[in-house]
């Protein structure tokens, strides 16, 4: 039985230089589709062609390319986060809360690489 109830989402993170024009790329080159556009927030969402898969795409002045995050979706990250952590999970800070729109945690993998927790505050 596993420790965290995992959503039938996932969303692939990655860094880019300017959020808007690599929207474009994925549309054009790939058929995705924009979800939004969250300007304050530094982050963009398109729908892939694989259901329950979306590409974040997080603005960064210097992206480090191969560096995906895969973002598992949850009901409860608090609950998720704690189940984790008393198995010993190590987690990269607190959470973080977007009011009105996310809540998302990072932790590792016994390998030390990223992995992401969130929580849809939407209301969706």
């Amino acid at each position: 039985m596993p420790l965290v109830s995992l959503e039938n989402t996932i969303t692939l993170a990655i860094s880019v230089r300017d959020r808007h024009a690599s929207a474009d790329w994925y549309r054009d080159k790939l058929g995705f589709e924009l979800i939004q556009h969250v300007d304050e927030a530094g982050w963009s969402e398109m729908k892939t062609k694989t259901e329950g898969v979306t590409l974040g795409l997080g603005e960064q002045s210097e992206p480090s390319p191969g560096n995906t995050v895969p973002v598992f979706g949850v009901a409860d990250i608090g609950t998720a986060r704690r189940s984790l952590e008393a198995a010993g999970v190590k987690f990269d800070g607190e959470t973080d809360t977007v009011e009105g729109m996310v809540s998302t945690a990072t932790f590792y993998d016994p390998d030390g690489n990223a992995l992401m927790l969130a929580e849809d505050l939407t209301g969706q």
